[in-house]
């Protein structure tokens, strides 16, 4: 069983930018479908960006769609999140997910990490 371990969050000013990191162990990530999730106080988690296992194709949502860019590095076991002009309505907790490919890019992602914390000061 694939676990996932998020780094890089932290607190910022609108309109820097920061690289999220999620590092795999107990597995190969290439096997994977990879996304980035995030959850807001007081609203449900929702789907940010995700990647198909070779990192040819990337989805994204709407509102982070031109700003975030995800990648992946299958040989070092880590996918990455570029977040660049950031907005105080991207802070959330930030959680990285692996998915046995056949549920879809958006949801059913069948491993998470504990998350890491973004917030963007106005």
């Amino acid at each position: 069983q694939v676990q996932l371990v998020e780094s890089g969050g932290g607190l910022v000013q609108a309109g820097v930018s920061l690289r999220l990191s999620c590092a795999a162990s107990g597995g190969s990530l290439s096997s994977y479908v990879m996304g980035w999730f995030r959850q807001a106080p007081g609203k449900e988690r929702e789907f940010v960006a995700a990647i198909n296992r070779s990192g040819g194709s990337t989805y994204y949502a709407d509102s982070v769609k031109g700003r975030f860019t995800i990648s992946r590095e299958n040989a070092k076991n880590t996918v990455y999140l570029q977040m660049n002009s950031l907005k105080p309505e991207d802070t959330a907790v930030y959680y990285c997910a692996a998915q046995v490919p056949g549920g879809g890019y958006y949801k059913d992602y069948h491993y998470w990490g504990q998350g890491t914390q973004v917030t963007v000061s106005s």
